[in-house]
């Protein structure tokens, strides 16, 4: 019988590593951790029954990435803010309702504290000058500290499933904020589903083999059968459960608002009569030739999508996927959605530059009763677009390049990165300036 990973370390053979995961019911933190103190940069115990980690977890003097999630955690433990190196922590789905100042790590840029029942935040979170990325959804916050203004390098925030009343001014004008999720709050959730679709009866779907899976549920491909027809389609089942992106049921509402468009995929039909009760929605199946366009941030990038290392298009399919998320975003946006991760890993690609922008796990819709805040929203996103397109154009084939397509190209991406949020143009202007050069 193979020797766990527990045994392993117990025995010293683990000495060196740069990484441990330990999930084994453990109530308390193994001492011998600590025989891995000079070259230990990521720690992965969760999955386990902890409440409380070591006085002198600081011994770990290499640490870089901590994660405690799924434990039972109450407090965010102080001892944590003492890590030198500290910068990425996560405690998902604990039991955690104080987060004292202390354990805030100076170097911190990315926090995960989703599924907890935490009620306020300390206002020392706006000390934290490197952090990134913060995710808060579905936790008890009635407010968000107003010095969280001074976050200036935050980019990506999830603050849906929530108590918030309202979006705080400050959180409009953040220079870098790109990827915003805030559904589930009392502001924003009685917005009413603008559409309806028929709904489908689960024993008219034939389900075959699974396709995906993300935090909010897993599609598998499906036939549906109806007036004596068949039609291949995607079947997505919801899990029901807060992601770290907010609440499934306002993704499942947020896609069957979005309507029809050619680069976003078609909800067919609203699941019914499902044996155990399941969410789920029937869409279009995308062909098996599309591919995801980039994977998701990793714990180096943080924020940034990872692209295949050989991946490059010539300079008018850049242009055209570019233009359909734009024009994508365009669409959703009158119809008062924001995508919340308009992202390269949440866009599948096609030949010549067809572009198809899905996952609406982020969304959340604009209140609609005031146009500047609903304004303010768009110009976030299209930070994010900026991103997209600073990637696209980092991979553009050189041989042949048009470069006065390429300089107005770079020059779009430089206006939808400003860092004052409101010189930014909207979607209606960068579909147009699109439009001009894919005809140009």
């Amino acid at each position: 019988m193979p020797m766990n990973t527990l045994e392993a370390l117990r025995a010293g053979k683990l000495a060196g590593s740069r990484r441990l995961k330990l999930a084994c019911g453990l109530n308390d933190f193994p001492r011998e951790i600590f025989a891995l103190a000079d070259t230990l940069e990521i720690l992965d115990l969760s999955g386990n029954a902890l409440s409380t980690l070591p006085d002198d977890l600081p011994r770990l003097h290499k640490l870089r990435i901590l994660f405690c999630s799924d434990n039972h955690f109450t407090e965010l433990p102080t001892v944590i803010g003492q890590c030198a190196q500290l910068e990425m922590v996560g405690f998902k789905a604990n039991r955690i309702r104080q987060v004292p100042a202390a354990a805030l790590p100076p170097k911190l840029r990315w926090l995960i504290l989703t599924d907890n029942r935490i009620a306020e935040l300390p206002p020392e979170i706006g000390h934290c000058a490197r952090l990134q990325k913060l995710m808060l959804a579905g936790n008890q916050l009635r407010t968000l500290p107003a010095e969280m203004a001074n976050c200036t390098r935050l980019e990506l925030l999830r603050i849906a499933a929530n108590r918030l009343t309202a979006l705080p001014e400050w959180l409009l004008s953040l220079p870098r904020l790109s990827w915003l999720a805030f559904a589930g709050n009392p502001f924003c959730q009685d917005v009413p589903v603008q559409v309806g679709v028929s709904p489908i009866h689960w024993d008219d779907l034939h389900v075959s083999h699974q396709l995906g899976e993300g935090a909010s549920g897993v599609i598998h491909q499906a036939e549906w059968r109806s007036a004596g027809k068949a039609q291949p389609v995607a079947l997505k089942l919801f899990k029901g459960a807060v992601t770290s992106d907010g609440l499934p049921l306002n993704e499942m509402n947020a896609c069957i608002s979005a309507g029809t468009h050619p680069h976003l995929i078609s909800v067919l039909g609203k699941l019914a009569a499902h044996p155990e009760d399941a969410h789920g929605l029937v869409m279009a199946l995308i062909d098996s030739s599309f591919r995801n366009l980039a994977g998701p941030p990793s714990l180096d990038s943080c924020t940034r999508d990872v692209y295949p290392a050989a991946l490059s298009f010539d300079l008018d399919a850049a242009i055209r996927i570019a233009l359909g998320i734009a024009s994508a975003a365009e669409h959703l946006h009158a119809q008062g959605i924001m995508h919340g991760d308009l992202y390269g890993h949440n866009i599948l690609h096609g030949a010549d530059g067809q572009a198809i922008l899905g996952d609406f796990g982020a969304a959340s819709f604009v209140p609609p009763d005031d146009p500047l805040v609903a304004k303010a929203l768009q110009r976030i996103e299209v930070r994010a677009f900026s991103c997209l397109l600073e990637e696209l154009l980092a991979r553009i084939e050189p041989a042949a390049l048009n470069q006065g397509k390429v300089e107005k190209l770079k020059s779009l991406q430089a206006d939808c990165a400003q860092e004052n949020v409101s010189a930014r143009p909207l979607f209606t202007e960068i579909v147009s300036r699109l439009g001009a050069l894919k005809l140009a």
